[in-house]
């Protein structure tokens, strides 16, 4: 069956293209996916914006918009286990990891859904007269870009569907090309729930060949991106000649800060959840830990003995309690910066190399890796390699301690560990972030916006916040007994 899903229709690429999909894991072949040209997407953004100009989805009550998302969240949980394997297949991660991802996902248009489904009448604004009936609403934004990442295929994909189908808009969605397959079914089950023709849309491919293209198209009114840096730079300039509004989330090099007074065992258990969970292939991920100078010592033995019992497996490994890399060229990349950061004076305690275990010989997998006697002058510091690799600096002070976590051109999320709650609160409201754990990581619900400052990204997803990217305001000024104004009488 055709893969690409264009104005309510399944169809093929242009000239017949494919591209073969693998698990990361063991490089079985998962599937083969039309791959969408420039052709294609242009008649995706044509029907996206004829469903916006033209259909009804755009004037569908709220409380009906509700309603279909709710509808989603329901087939979401009834296809629960399909879609879980499906997303570990193709990112090689754990099935339970998938499996919770699932329950996230279903909440995510839950909340949306009862979120839009309440209704919202208009800011009322006082005009001082009686006169006049002022107020401020809010409107789809249009036909909206949305282009996700392969770490988290249809959890990111939610986070952005959802709040543009809540609000009214209309989009065309581009998915990593190397892990389509949940965004495919999530198209049917939109299909599913009676989402009108045109109003969901869906192109598979790559950057240049497809996300390039839909970023460029004059007739696309926001472009809501979740990647790397470099690719958030040129998905912002490809959206300026137009004005476009655009939303990024570009990822970060998270701090975990460590005080000597923090409940050791439960910081050490969460450093390690920061850094390795799906093998740190997490924007959010914790990969620079600050420990007080008295803890260090021993809080970086322990961390270390944890990240050696770290069992790596594949996605169907009831034992395993991490998977592979998402790809050969991004483990090379991670074992790049490794290598540059022990070449920069960075001393290696665990990891390091690939593993030697001839299960895991034909998988992507690249084992907990701990770098200490780190300095934020090193790249390995500095820029996100985005694999398993934790960095260990010391200081001594607050002041140091919130110095160190800024020294970042990132500001995605980051962490404090103390028993101290004044402390607590002085430095998280100090760490420029969009996010802040206190003696805890990685948690967020859908009530809560996520989204970065500096480099991170421009704009929020989830939350309030998260609807209205996907909304203009509009001022409508009411004279309720029109007569001449007379200023030329």
């Amino acid at each position: 069956m055709p893969d690409l899903f264009i104005g309510g229709t399944w169809t093929g690429a242009h000239g017949g293209r494919t591209r073969e999909i693998r698990c990361p894991a063991d490089g079985t072949p998962v599937g083969t996916v039309d791959e969408a040209g420039p052709e294609d997407v242009a008649a995706a953004v044509g029907a996206a914006r004829d469903a916006f100009d033209r259909g009804p989805w755009p004037r569908t009550p709220a409380a009906e918009r509700g309603r279909l998302l709710l509808r989603v969240a329901r087939l979401l949980e009834r296809d629960r286990a399909a879609l879980a394997r499906a997303e570990s297949l193709d990112t090689g991660k754990r099935l339970v990891e998938s499996e919770y991802d699932l329950d996230d996902i279903a909440a995510c248009f839950r909340w949306f859904g009862t979120l839009v489904a309440s209704g919202d009448g208009g800011r009322v604004v006082d005009t001082g007269t009686a006169e006049v009936d002022s107020r401020v609403v809010r409107e789809p934004v249009g036909v909206c870009a949305l282009i996700t990442p392969w770490n988290y295929p249809l959890l990111q994909t939610a986070w952005k569907v959802a709040p543009a189908l809540a609000a009214g808009s209309t989009f065309v969605l581009k998915p990593s090309e190397l892990t389509p397959h949940t965004a495919i079914g999530l198209m049917r089950l939109l299909a599913e729930a009676g989402l009108p023709d045109g109003a969901a849309n869906l192109v598979l491919g790559s950057g240049p060949g497809t996300g390039a293209p839909l970023t460029e198209d004059p007739r696309v009114d926001l472009v809501s991106f979740t990647g790397g840096l470099a690719t958030g730079r040129r998905v912002m300039a490809a959206a300026a000649p137009t004005v476009k509004k655009v939303a990024l989330e570009l990822g970060g090099k998270n701090p975990n800060i460590v005080f000597a007074d923090a409940d050791f065992d439960a910081a050490v258990d969460h450093a390690l959840t920061a850094a390795f969970l799906h093998s740190g292939q997490v924007c959010s991920a914790g990969t620079r830990l600050l420990v007080q100078d008295r803890l260090h010592q021993r809080f970086t033995e322990a961390v270390v003995a944890g990240a050696r019992r770290i069992r790596m497996g594949g996605p169907f490994d009831p034992d395993a309690r991490t998977g592979p890399l998402i790809s050969a060229a991004h483990r090379e990349k991670v074992e790049r910066y490794v290598a540059a950061g022990i070449a920069e004076g960075a001393r290696l305690r665990c990891g390091g190399h690939r593993p030697d275990d001839p299960a895991l010989r034909d998988g992507h997998f690249y084992p907990p890796t701990v770098l200490d006697a780190c300095t934020a002058a090193m790249s390995v510091v500095r820029e996100e390699s985005f694999g398993p690799v934790l960095t260990v600096e010391r200081f001594t002070t607050e002041e140091e301690a919130v110095a160190l976590a800024n020294d970042t051109e990132y500001g995605l999320a980051g962490a404090v560990w103390t028993g101290d709650g004044e402390r607590a609160r002085r430095v998280a409201s100090r760490v420029r972030a969009g996010t802040v754990w206190i003696n805890d990581f990685h948690p967020y619900v859908p009530q809560a916006e996520w989204g970065g400052m500096k480099q991170s990204g421009v704009g929020r997803e989830l939350g309030p916040s998260g609807l209205a990217e996907y909304q203009e305001t509009k001022h409508i000024w009411h004279r309720l007994t029109p007569r001449p104004g007379g200023w030329f009488s």
